[in-house]
């Protein structure tokens, strides 16, 4: 998963309320331009942020890659100097229900800004040569948690989106092997989604949300400690290998911003910025519960080459 702002002070209603994202292929002289070179990089399941009249007014889920558009009619005079032809990106948006002016939060946003392609100045105003750039993922998750709670529900369907796109390669490979069975060769798929075998082997082991609390686990992922991906196949499926995370939880365990010690403490990198620990409330003072022996063995492969320290 990937975060990208956009800006749109000429087209935010039209994309929007339409559900898309739309540019040139290039510029009016012909030239190429990296913000509309981005479009073709976006994949399903990645965060659009929405800027315009200098506030993120919205959110998004990107629904499926980019392909050649026309220019959509509803535009009307807007973008008047841009070609016919362009790259279309549907998208699910999320109108905020109150919107974040980010130049209000410079003193937090200012050193996350990337050195490159930053949709900020240092003043907190729009670079307005920008349209789609990408976001650092620590600048990212600091604007959702000035956000809040809608973007913690959003992540929970990016996280779902995500992943029905970027397990495609991974389960065609386990499809084309000929050294296991069919069966387990879909035991090894469903692990990959946190399903089947692999999730009732984690019930039996954990029964909530470490750092969040929760305990219905229909709002729970099943999620490996080790990659899946640097699992051998007894490993992809074994619950001392999981954990029962919230989604926000887990898309920050998967990224290394978090782990845990021996003894079940929560370990929170040093890059994490602290809007977003406070805002998620990963407070290292959480009531510990110790990890099983069989589970510290893949959570100490977790802190070596996985956490952020």
């Amino acid at each position: 998963m990937r975060y990208w702002w956009v800006n749109q002070n000429q087209t935010y209603k039209h994309e929007v309320s339409g559900g898309y994202l739309w540019s040139p292929k290039k510029k009016s002289d012909g030239s190429r331009n990296h913000f509309y070179d981005t479009m073709t990089q976006v994949s399903v399941g990645d965060v659009i942020m929405s800027f315009a009249d200098t506030k993120l007014k919205a959110l998004g889920i990107v629904q499926a890659p980019a392909a050649t558009s026309p220019k959509p009619t509803a535009f009307g005079t807007a973008g008047a100097e841009w070609s016919n032809e362009g790259w279309y990106v549907e998208v699910d948006y999320q109108p905020l229900e109150k919107a974040v002016r980010p130049a209000d939060h410079m003193a937090i946003l200012q050193p996350l800004l990337p050195e490159r392609y930053s949709p900020l100045q240092a003043n907190g105003n729009g670079n307005q040569a920008v349209y789609l750039t990408e976001l650092p993922e620590v600048m990212a998750l600091a604007l959702g948690a000035l956000i809040g709670d809608e973007f913690s529900l959003l992540m929970q369907s990016a996280v779902n989106a995500s992943l029905e796109g970027l397990n495609e390669k991974e389960e065609s490979d386990v499809k084309k092997r000929i050294d296991i069975p069919e069966t387990e060769k879909l035991q090894l798929i469903k692990a990959r989604r946190g399903q089947g075998l692999f999730r009732s082997r984690v019930e039996l082991v954990e029964d909530g949300c470490r750092v969040a609390g929760v305990v219905d686990r229909q709002h729970l992922r099943a999620s490996h400690i080790k990659p899946w991906y640097l699992s051998t196949d007894e490993e992809k499926l074994d619950g001392n290998n999981g954990l029962l995370l919230s989604p926000h939880v887990d898309h920050l365990f998967d990224r290394g911003f978090i782990s845990f010690s021996s003894n079940g403490t929560l370990l929170v990198s040093t890059h994490l910025a602290a809007t977003v620990v406070s805002s998620w409330h990963l407070q290292a003072n959480l009531t510990a519960k110790i990890l099983r022996a069989e589970q510290e063995v893949f959570m100490e492969f977790h802190r070596q080459n996985i956490f952020r320290a």
